[in-house]
């Protein structure tokens, strides 16, 4: 899946962090390089007054963007901005404005490729979102939330997928079916709204025949996010309902801690009210600085 001009290319391994060998800390991880400290929000780079003139399309969009996100603050029900009828240069300027922030994510096709990108801007709940269609299109476009609603579709089509693990347990297992069994109770009264429910898998005394066992009879889904604030926290689906494996590492790439989360979308992966509030009023800084050229 190709990225339109001026994105990176998208920077998370499909790779397990559960099976057998998950835990040993100097695995080097396929990551962009990270920050050795707190990631903290960094205006973008705006093009230069020259650079603007004869793109009034960016500037439309960027100003759209600014009133979906001022909607959204009210709790108004907003839609996404359409960037497919951009030109290449518009283009350039809308991704140097919003830039790169915490967050990616990514949807496989399982064959491979990505079905879906998405990249959070430096504004905190504005969002890029990349989609193949089904004619092998591309869909470009802004939405602005707590976290894009494609992400949460795929990871509930992949619960909803009948995974059929293997019947019997494998040789060796001795927590794993405790734990199994946590994991269903709690997804069975789990309601929306409601908090997570964390196993925390590093505090526990887990064989790597156990480690095997949770990862056959929970699956892995399509969905994939990272978020780089300290260090990293990768986030993936699995193929039973409301089930993420959340882990996190340090800054130098070192696991620190390996969990399962019972809920709809992990809160480390989702912008809060807040961050929202914030976005705004940096985006509108921007936009009355744009607007006066």
């Amino acid at each position: 899946m190709s990225t339109p001009s001026g994105q990176r290319p998208f920077p998370i391994p499909l790779v397990s962090a559960m099976g057998p060998g998950s835990q040993i800390e100097d695995e080097e991880l396929d990551y962009l390089p990270m920050p050795q400290g707190m990631s903290t929000y960094q205006p973008p780079r705006l093009p230069e007054p020259d650079a603007l003139d004869g793109h009034g399309a960016a500037i439309a969009v960027l100003d759209q963007v600014l009133a979906v996100l001022q909607a959204a603050i009210r709790g108004e029900s907003v839609a996404p901005v359409d960037l497919s009828g951009l030109g290449a240069a518009d283009r350039e300027i809308v991704n140097q404005a919003l830039g790169e922030g915490e967050v990616g994510a990514q949807v496989a096709d399982g064959q491979g490729s990505a079905l879906v990108q998405v990249q959070e801007s430096v504004f905190a709940g504005v969002w890029r979102v990349i989609e193949r269609l089904p004619d092998g299109g591309l869909q470009d476009r802004i939405e602005v939330g707590a976290i894009p609603e494609v992400l949460k579709t795929c990871a509930r089509q992949d619960g909803a997928s009948g995974h059929r693990p293997a019947a019997r347990l494998p040789e060796g297992v001795m927590n794993a079916p405790t734990l199994l069994q946590e994991l269903h109770d709690h997804r069975q009264q789990w309601r929306v709204g409601q908090s997570a429910h964390l196993v925390n898998l590093s505090l526990l005394p887990l064989s790597p025949a156990d480690m095997a066992c949770l990862e056959e009879q929970l699956g892995t889904g399509r969905v994939v996010i990272l978020s780089r604030g300290y260090g990293n926290c990768r986030i993936s689906s699995t193929r039973v309902p409301n089930t993420w494996r959340v882990v996190y590492y340090n800054s130098q790439d070192a696991m620190i801690l390996n969990s399962i989360e019972v809920v709809d979308m992990p809160e480390v992966a989702c912008a809060a009210p807040e961050d929202l509030v914030d976005s705004e009023q940096r985006l509108r800084e921007v936009m009355a600085w744009v607007n006066r050229i």
